[in-house]
């Protein structure tokens, strides 16, 4: 199996950011603190920036949209 990864000192691969990105994890500090990739030595983020980017995140597009149930969750 061929696995790509992101973060090498917790052994994330671009599948379990993707993953997470798909849960609801639209921010690198999100990304963090729901797999700890990024908190130890930071050399990923910038990947893990890329990974997100604009269209990884549902909840992002639908903020960017507007949508009031997003935006008010987000306030909270």
């Amino acid at each position: 199996m061929n696995r790509v990864y992101v973060c090498s000192c917790f052994g994330i691969t671009e599948k379990q950011v993707r993953e997470h990105a798909d849960t609801g994890a639209c921010t690198p500090r999100q990304i963090a603190g729901a797999c700890k990739a990024g908190t130890d030595c930071g050399s990923c983020v910038r990947r893990i920036q890329a990974l997100l980017g604009r269209g990884a995140c549902p909840r992002r597009e639908m903020a960017d949209q507007g949508d009031p149930a997003v935006l008010s969750a987000e306030a909270a």
